[in-house]
């Protein structure tokens, strides 16, 4: 039981640090999230924001970032 609890404490840090990276990112990137490629459509009822451009330029910024602390401490 004691890996389970471990596992649920790992988790929720995990989250908690995830948020507060997009609580520091909308403040001091605005920009993010209103990339060229996002995807906006407005109606009178509705609105739908899909930020494409933006969910791929943080994929490729955290795959280089995890693929450099990979090889730091691999060795």
């Amino acid at each position: 039981m004691g890996e389970f609890g471990r596992l649920l404490f790992i988790i929720g840090l995990s989250i908690a640090f995830c948020g507060l990276i997009i609580m520091v990112a909308t403040r001091y990137l605005p920009w993010l999230g209103n990339l060229p490629g996002d995807i906006r459509i407005e109606g009178d009822k509705y609105n739908i924001y899909f930020p494409l451009a933006s969910m791929i330029l943080i994929s490729i910024l955290g795959t280089i970032l995890l693929n450099v602390v990979l090889r730091i401490f691999r060795r």
